[in-house]
Parts: structure tokens; C-alpha cells; sequence
């Protein structure tokens, strides 16, 4: 289905509407998006026209319940997928008008993952996780060893860059995964349930850990759960259900 909103448009038209008074654009724009599967005879609507704008450096939370529609949504904004209809654009770019390689370098240069299950290779070291990303950047072997170790240091990691993911506990795996997920410097992060496998005392930690990096950093970052408590912990939550926006509220950030 062709993007009514495309009408008009060039190809190297990625100025958005809402792009702040310098000039810089959205971290992420996405107006009307929708998404559906073909299975079979069926066709399935997981998303059915998603309007949101994620401004750089803010701190939100997708929530909703199970077939809402946030994994598609997560999907989406990672550009692990593109959207049946409607206008994405993620780091300024319509990833509709981006081939599958293009894609592949905006995921590597604009968005940082953090995953419930922490995706580490278990034969690498902390180390060697981290610098994955830098490996398919072409960074040379010393700078991108160089920078997996700062990041590891920033998540208080810098004792364990030998280790290896077994041993290591879930809260250290998964602060592992975050410095994987900053070492490339992104625009964005995206972190789908990032304490859903931690008990309580790690996953506060966690959660310390992101909003410090957002904060000091500038990173966007927009992480999914269906945990109340860190959804709470959010400037801002959308709450989808049946493939729609149903709430999107923000609150200020506290005063300091």
C-alpha cells in the first residue's frame, strides 16, 4: 500500500515538520505507521495507525498488554521492519525511502539494543561483546577495543572485561549489553523489558544506569515493559492496546 503522505515528497526530503529550532529532527517521527501480516487468507492489523514524536534525548516508556502491539511498534523504531503504510522516520530518515543495507547502517550508527534476554555471545569476552558493533563499523581493532573498554567502565564494568557471559551474574550481563548498546555513540535506545529477567535489586540498578546515560549522555531512549513500576519511572508513557495509541502523556522532569 503506497503512503498517502509520501505525495509530494523527494527522496532526500527528511526535514520533519517537527524538528527543533536548531534544525536538528526528531529522534524518532512516526505518523499514521500501520502494519499488518498477511498469514494465509488472514490478514492481521498489528499496528493501525501510530502517531507519536520522540524528541532527542527523552525518556519514555511503550506499555500495554500482551498483543497490543508493542513488539511490532519495537520492531518498527529498531528498523527491523518497515511499516505497511503511514511515515516513519527514525534519526531524521524515512526508512520506507532506505534499501536493506542502508537500514543495516542506520540500526548500527542511530540505535543502541538492550534486550530482556541480554543477547550476549557466550565464547566472547565483555569485551569482545562490546566492540561487536564497532567490528561491522570497520573501526580498527585497537580504537574499538579502546572504546568497549570506556563504555564497560561507565557501567562500572571495567573489572570484567575478560569475562565471559557464564561468569558473570544477570545484572552484570545485562549492564554488558548496555555498554554494547552505547559503545557506537547512538542517537537512540531502545530497550525491550531490560529488567525482565533481574531480580529487583539488579534491575534498579539498571534502571539507575539508563536514566543516567539519558541524562547525561542525551540519548532518547524508549524502552518497552509491562512493568508498572518502570514504566513509572518515565517522563513520559504511551500505552498502546489493539494496535493504537490509546494514552500518550509526559510529566516534567523533576527539579534538581
Amino acid at each position: 500500500m503506497k503512503d498517502p503522505a509520501a505525495a509530494g515528497r523527494t527522496a532526500d526530503d527528511t526535514t520533519p515538520d517537527d524538528a527543533a529550532p536548531d534544525g536538528t529532527p526528531p529522534a524518532i517521527e512516526a505518523v499514521d505507521v500501520r502494519r499488518s501480516y498477511d498469514l494465509g487468507a488472514t490478514t492481521v492489523q498489528a499496528l493501525r495507525g501510530v502517531s507519536f514524536t520522540v524528541a532527542e534525548g527523552e525518556y519514555a516508556a511503550v506499555v500495554g498488554p500482551s498483543g497490543s502491539g508493542k513488539s511490532t511498534l519495537m520492531h518498527l523504531l529498531g528498523c527491523l521492519d518497515r511499516p505497511t503504510s503511514g511515515l516513519l522516520r527514525v534519526g531524521g530518515r524515512d526508512v520506507a525511502r532506505l534499501s536493506d543495507g542502508e537500514l543495516a547502517e542506520l540500526r548500527n550508527r542511530e540505535i543502541g539494543f538492550v534486550f530482556q534476554a541480554f543477547q550476549l555471545l557466550a565464547r566472547s569476552s565483555a569485551l569482545e561483546n562490546v566492540a561487536l558493533p564497532l567490528l561491522y563499523r570497520g573501526t580498527p581493532r585497537a580504537e574499538r577495543r579502546r572504546r568497549a573498554a570506556d563504555a564497560l567502565g561507565a557501567v562500572g564494568l571495567d573489572h570484567r572485561l575478560d569475562h565471559r557471559p557464564a561468569q558473570m551474574s544477570g545484572g552484570e550481563q545485562q549492564r554488558v549489553a548496555i555498554a554494547r548498546a552505547l559503545v557506537g555513540e547512538p542517537r537512540i535506545l531502545l530497550a525491550d523489558e531490560p529488567t525482565g529477567n533481574l531480580d529487583s535489586r539488579n534491575g534498579a540498578e539498571v534502571m539507575r544506569i539508563l536514566e543516567d546515560l539519558n541524562a547525561t549522555r542525551g540519548v532518547a531512549v524508549v524502552l518497552v515493559t509491562h512493568d508498572g513500576d518502570v514504566a513509572a519511572r518515565a517522563r513520559r508513557q504511551v500505552r498502546v492496546r489493539d494496535g493504537l495509541v490509546e494514552l500518550d502523556t509526559a510529566r516534567p522532569a523533576a527539579a534538581t
